[in-house]
């Protein structure tokens, strides 16, 4: 009876500290991030922010905002209160909607979202060099089960 306590004791062991791995490494590569988004004056938040306007290549609902990125309402207001405060986004009227306000991105946010791609790309194959000859589909498809 004592091997088998010995040994779910282990898996318990080995599983936590998978799990804490995972934890580590996801807050490693934010912090990466956060620090090579820095210098261009973005954080990660608002350089997501500003990649989903300048993909979606036209204004978009707050509303709309906020499910892109998988937050609520208020956070995304926030959001862009900074954003607009910074110059790199404008508020506009939704002519569809007048209780609707849409975010756009302006020059200067455009900008710095491609700086910020720039620093992210950079980041991304730092990673990639990092994990070497890993299967790098095999690893996506790993932690893809996990969210």
């Amino acid at each position: 009876m004592k091997h088998t306590r010995i040994q779910q004791s282990a898996q318990g062991e080995a599983g936590r500290q998978l799990m804490f791995c995972f934890v580590m490494a996801g807050r490693a590569i934010e912090q990466r991030l956060e620090d090579a988004l820095g210098p261009v004056g973005l954080s990660l938040a608002k350089f997501g922010a500003l990649t989903h306007l300048v993909e979606a290549g036209e204004p978009l609902n707050l509303s709309e905002c906020a499910k892109k990125m998988a937050c609520v309402r208020s956070n995304i207001t926030q959001l862009m209160d900074r954003l607009e405060a910074d110059g790199l986004v404008r508020r506009e009227e939704d002519p569809d909607d007048r209780r609707a306000i849409r975010a756009a991105v302006t020059a200067q946010g455009a900008r710095r979202q491609a700086a910020g791609a720039k620093e992210v790309a950079r980041v991304q194959r730092q990673l990639i060099d990092v994990l070497g000859d890993t299967d790098h589909e095999a690893v996506q498809r790993l932690l893809l089960t996990i969210v």
